[in-house]
């Protein structure tokens, strides 16, 4: 396949609004997509590309040449041009991968460079989301939508699922295909999601007087233990491996009366008086392996679900039943919770871990399976006070005591539709530590300077308390946050899981 005719199809999908005709145009796109094409073309119909670093930037970008008049790239060969710049390394290697870019680009139309351009700088505002992806595939296989959904969810990624459902003859050997993906110990699925709600009672109350569980809400990283003997790996959130890094989760999964399982929970720093520490110690603790940090910063795993036991896949088996396996097999590292159909003792409870320094509750249908990879209503979250996980559009210099500094962040939801819309602007919250990272960080993203605000790519997460939303005629989406202040960036998350603006605007009461 031509990546002309992938260029094409992203482009009409960011000229539209309409779900339905998005989801037509990747049908046409897929079914007229080669079975060993399709994993490059769904992670290019997602936004991405499939090599996590390639080394390229916004300033390596800013002299290709001048694009071609005809079409002649093949997304198989893109693909290889990219895995190429990825391996890259050592003296010299800038250069080659230059060179490299400028012949790939030099290849492509105008069209097709827009298209590489957007997937190198992850800022390609199509609105093709994966969970719309997905549909799209079962719709061009033939195949009913919670079949491709379960086997991305235990594939842990689309493109073998698109590829799989995609290249059988018919939908039923579409169907016998998508069953080959089971859950594997040591492969990481994707972790069931929560919604939202601004208080205990609404959130119970949603489940109509049945019993639930409710979850004191960590404020850790999460994981995903897997063991199979001595063999233990550990998976973040994004499926990524961080197995060397936390030696400490390791060992207690490695002592549990279990010869394989998978785990889902959260793991924290703790203080010697057993009080979370402040999530930037957690966090900073999971993403090195500094013998240092590591001496002085311990993470502890608690765990609130259990996926697979000895042999027993218990993905479809109600939430009480999981629970009872976890606890015979994680005894002391299960979160605390409790069962009840009384929105007053949820309260209790939600009181109580918050005052412990705890991040909220989770509220759960007691009878629900786990459902990897979808924010649906089973499962329930609850904070003690409004946020929202916003992306930073661009920074201003700072003035005063903060001159030198990129300080004031502006603030934008994500449009399911493609791009990000402006809710407003905050320097509250953001320590002298705080300011110094952001200062540096933002300068990788810079896009564009005026002199006054740095533009940058929107990338970077970060999680924002307010205190409520007013009308405004001066951001696109209609509201601004009321009293925002910064809480944390969310290393955990890419711009792709934050908040929407239908979340957003959820969130107002009708007038």
């Amino acid at each position: 396949m031509l990546l002309a005719d992938v260029a094409a199809t992203s482009a009409a999908l960011a000229d539209t609004r309409s779900r339905l005709a998005k989801r037509a145009l990747l049908v046409d796109l897929l079914r007229r997509t080669a079975p060993d094409e399709a994993p490059v073309v769904a992670r290019y119909l997602a936004g991405e590309l499939r090599q996590r670093r390639t080394g390229l930037g916004w300033r390596s970008l800013a002299a290709m040449p001048d694009p071609a008049t005809e079409p002649t790239l093949d997304v198989l060969a893109v693909n290889a041009a990219f895995e190429q710049m990825s391996r890259l390394s050592g003296p010299g290697s800038s250069t080659q991968r230059t060179a490299l870019a400028t012949d790939l680009f030099a290849a492509a139309t105008a069209a097709e460079q827009r298209l590489l351009r957007g997937l190198v700088t992850g800022d390609l505002r199509q609105g093709a989301l994966d969970a719309l992806l997905l549909d799209a595939v079962a719709e061009a296989a033939g195949v009913p939508p919670d079949a491709v959904r379960r086997a991305a969810m235990l594939a842990g990624a689309t493109e073998p699922v698109a590829s799989a459902a995609l290249g059988a003859g018919s939908p039923d050997e579409a169907l016998a295909a998508l069953a080959e993906f089971g859950l594997a110990v040591g492969r990481p699925v994707r972790p069931m999601l929560a919604a939202s709600a601004p208080d205990i009672a609404t959130a119970v109350a949603g489940f109509a007087g049945r019993p639930v569980v409710v979850d004191a809400k960590l404020d850790g990283i999460r994981v995903q233990a897997h063991r199979d003997g001595d063999d233990v790996r550990i998976f973040t959130r994004s499926l990524d491996d961080v197995t060397a890094r936390v030696p400490e989760i390791v060992a207690v999964v490695r002592s549990l009366p279990v010869h394989t399982a998978v785990l889902d929970g959260e793991a924290l720093a703790l203080g010697p008086d057993g009080q979370p520490r402040p999530f930037q110690e957690t966090s900073a603790r999971s993403a090195t392996q500094d013998a240092e940090l590591a001496a002085v910063t311990t993470l502890s795993p608690f765990f609130f679900d259990v996926l697979h036991a000895d042999g027993r896949d218990l993905l479809d088996a109600p939430l009480l039943e999981r629970l009872a396996v976890l606890d015979a097999v994680a005894g002391g590292h299960v979160v605390e919770r409790i069962v009840t159909d009384d929105a007053d003792a949820a309260q209790a409870a939600f009181a109580r871990w918050v005052a412990a320094g705890q991040e909220g509750a989770l509220v759960k249908d007691a009878a629900a399976p786990y459902e990897a990879g979808r924010r649906g209503s089973a499962w329930v979250k609850v904070k003690p006070r409004h946020t929202l996980d916003l992306v930073v559009l661009a920074v201003e210099r700072g003035s005063g005591r903060r001159e030198g500094l990129l300080s004031n962040i502006h603030l934008g939801a994500r449009d399911p539709a493609g791009g990000f819309v402006m809710l407003g602007k905050t320097f509250k919250g953001m320590t002298d530590e705080m300011l110094a990272w952001q200062t540096q960080r933002f300068r990788e993203l810079e896009v564009a300077d005026d002199g006054w605000t740095v533009t940058v790519r929107p990338e970077q997460v970060v999680e924002i308390a307010f205190d409520g939303l007013q009308r405004s005629t001066r951001y696109p989406g209609g509201l601004a946050l009321r009293f925002a202040r910064v809480l944390r960036y969310r290393d955990d998350k890419s711009a792709a899981e934050a908040d929407t603006i239908d979340t957003v605007r959820a969130l107002v009461a009708p007038t």
